[in-house]
């Protein structure tokens, strides 16, 4: 398999070169617009719509921004996409969905594994609790992470929300509320410090008990490993938005 990698001088843009020479994924072109690159045997370009290589798959590791150069690359090429970045506008969002009607769009705000089985685990204890049960995801993070909250909190967010009811509200701060919690909604912490890569705990409370669920990344690498079998899904799909859902429930399937 081969890629282009569009943000390659980043932290997770290093992690998935390393990861492609171990797997034997070759990087066809690397993209950064603002880093210096470290190597010397990838095509390296500064702009996305310079690069001349084509490939099975584009994995984009840079910011949420670059979303309307992303979408015009793929009109242009027809190559399929993984978009890795957190943080997108609903604009942008839009961009995306309407890009999937034509092309192959894997689109995740985390590239764990693992995340996904945590969400399906939190969902399944909320059916087991009846829905009767307060809900907290508490998000940890390195201190250079630009956005709060996470991606990856929403996206738990969002899946357990989707069992309960209509108008469930996320709340990320609660200093200027004064007022007793109310039904319906699931509470967002955010802490920034250090180097740490990335954990998230949800909590599920109820009747004097509380129930913890928690994912740990130890390593980038993992997010790396998830994006490059993000690309080696999505290399033979057709127009459509697929997630890491999808791509767990075909692995299961298929097994």
């Amino acid at each position: 398999m081969t890629i282009i990698l569009n943000g390659a001088c980043g932290r997770m843009g290093k992690e998935i070169i390393a990861a492609a020479q171990k797997r034997g994924v070759t990087v066809a072109a690397a993209v950064d617009k603002f880093g210096t690159p470290d190597f010397t045997n990838i095509p390296f370009y500064t702009s996305i719509e310079d690069v001349k290589e084509t490939a099975d798959a584009i994995i984009d590791f840079t910011n949420h921004t670059a979303v309307p150069e992303i979408c015009a690359f793929v009109r242009k090429t027809g190559i399929p996409c993984v978009v890795a970045s957190t943080g997108h506008t609903e604009s942008e969002l839009a961009m995306l969905n309407s890009l999937s009607n034509e092309y192959a769009v894997f689109y995740s705000r985390n590239m764990s594994l693992g995340i996904n089985l945590l969400i399906d685990l939190c969902r399944s204890a909320y059916n087991a609790l009846g829905g009767d049960c307060d809900i907290e995801i508490i998000e940890k993070h390195h201190r250079n992470k630009l956005d709060a909250p996470s991606g990856t909190a929403l996206m738990i967010a969002e899946g357990i929300a989707e069992l309960m009811p209509e108008g469930t509200e996320f709340v990320t701060e609660r200093a200027t509320r004064h007022a007793v919690r109310p039904e319906n909604e699931i509470g967002i912490s955010s802490i920034r410090c250090g180097g740490i890569f990335g954990e998230h705990e949800v909590l599920l409370s109820r009747n004097g008990e509380t129930i913890s669920l928690k994912h740990t990344a130890e390593s980038r690498a993992l997010f790396a490993e998830g994006a490059l079998t993000a690309a080696e899904y999505i290399s033979s799909k057709k127009n459509g938005m697929y997630s890491m859902k999808n791509l767990l429930s075909e692995t299961v399937s298929q097994s």
